[in-house]
């Protein structure tokens, strides 16, 4: 019992030092620019070189295929103008509130001497400024941890690459695509971490010599890191000026989009796992993600899941009070979820208990549980998660190509479809 305890303990500390730790944009180091990894002798190599640890064409890899190499020129297009204008800015490519999540907008002394703000998210945007790490990183005898040590982001942790990865993809009290953005043009945000880490073209390969200097982490348990870390890091949104800022409407970009946005013909409303206490016609918070963790918890016969069925409750009750209930409750709910995360992201899932996830996720979606988009979305992405780590996407590839059909478009999804095809499923697995 003692060294179970003293385990959570650690676990808990090593989760709390993965989330604490600073992101590349608020980093020390200088950032010297994607010139400065480009190189034929660095880089920048045509193909793979074999007799290397790393490709070595990483750079070209990053120019030719990655969208984040496009993110600053999508500022240029007549959409992002459009959008300037709306919103009353000169221009897209050129504003802070669209630089900091289209380029590598560091502050301007942190920029060395290579660098280019129109290089768009670039190395050093996910693996932190390079200035006291870039010589000496490929040198015979320096480790991993020295780079930590120097300054490299840790990217290869599953918590502290979900907190990086959403910094954009969700955002953070100091950059966040709020209502007002959206209503001028922006798309919607989504995120799911596994699936956006297989769908990125891969700059390096797990084998053999990776393992040896960096940890593999394997599908479920990145999945199950960017499900939590999304999951808290909503939460403590709810708690800042973003929220809780004066005024008569709240920030809009914090509840279900698809709770209002469709057909007011489309009488969708009934009620909902741990929204319940809500009333026809209330303004529903986005507890997609929350939703979704509340039955991998349970799957896992975790104690925690009764605990954060009941707080996302009393989040939705707050949410028919005011805003500082809302915050209260969105932190004791975070405080609540906090010693989990390392918890469900380090363990080793078996085959078993992998079916059993899918299984149970199925269960839930085919008894109508994930009746919003968000939700549904963030279930295809993992029941398909689940399937490729079991080996057996090829054998289910027609229930989830019909699965993925009925949330391929947000305006046409369908909660009784979706429910529907989720029990077709579960019944061929």
């Amino acid at each position: 019992m003692v060294c179970r305890k003293l385990i959570l303990i650690l676990v808990g500390v090593f989760s709390a030092a993965a989330l604490a730790q600073p992101l590349p944009e608020a980093g020390t180091h200088p950032h010297e620019g994607v010139a400065s990894c480009a190189t034929s002798v660095c880089h920048g190599k045509v193909s793979p070189d074999p007799d290397s640890t790393v490709w070595l064409n990483e750079y070209r890899v990053w120019l030719r295929q990655d969208y984040h190499s496009r993110a600053y020129r999508t500022l240029q297009t007549a959409q992002s103008k459009a959008i300037a204008a709306k919103l009353g800015l000169p221009a897209a490519h050129t504003a802070d509130i669209c630089l900091d999540c289209h380029a590598d907008n560091v502050a301007t002394e942190s920029r060395g001497r290579r660098f280019q703000i129109s290089d768009g998210v670039g190395c050093e945007a996910c693996h932190g400024g390079a200035g006291q790490w870039l010589e000496s990183h490929a040198e015979e005898g320096t480790s991993h941890s020295d780079n930590l040590a120097a300054g490299m982001y840790p990217t290869e942790q599953p918590l502290a690459r979900a907190k990086l990865c959403l910094s954009c993809h969700l955002g953070t009290r100091d950059k966040f695509a709020t209502h007002a953005i959206m209503g001028a043009g922006h798309p919607r945000l989504s995120f799911e971490l596994e699936t956006f880490t297989v769908n990125q073209p891969a700059h390096y390969e797990v084998d053999a010599d990776y393992g040896q200097r960096k940890p593999a982490i394997g599908p479920v348990n990145m999945w199950l890191a960017g499900l939590a870390v999304s999951s808290l890091e909503y939460l403590r949104l709810l708690q800042t000026d973003l929220y809780m800022q004066p005024g008569m409407i709240p920030e809009l970009s914090f509840y279900q989009c698809h709770a209002c946005h469709h057909p007011m013909d489309d009488l969708r409303w009934e009620p909902e796992m741990a929204g319940s206490a809500l009333q026809p016609g209330a303004v529903r918070l986005n507890d997609g993600n929350l939703q979704v963790l509340i039955t991998v918890l349970k799957s896992l016969g975790r104690s925690e899941a009764g605990t954060t069925y009941s707080n996302v409750a009393k989040l939705h009750k707050a949410s028919l009070v005011d805003r500082k209930s809302v915050a209260a409750s969105a932190a004791s709910l975070a405080a609540g979820l906090e010693p989990v995360l390392s918890v469900v992201t380090e363990e080793r899932y078996s085959p078993e208990t992998q079916r059993q996830l899918q299984r149970d996720l199925l269960q839930a979606a085919s008894s109508g549980d994930y009746r919003h988009f968000t939700s549904a979305e963030q279930v295809f992405m993992a029941v398909e998660t689940l399937s490729i780590a079991l080996g057996e996407e090829e054998r289910h590839r027609d229930q989830l190509d019909a699965l993925f059909a009925s949330v391929e478009n947000e305006n046409q999804f369908v909660p009784k479809q979706f429910a529907v095809l989720a029990g077709k499923m579960l019944e061929r697995l």
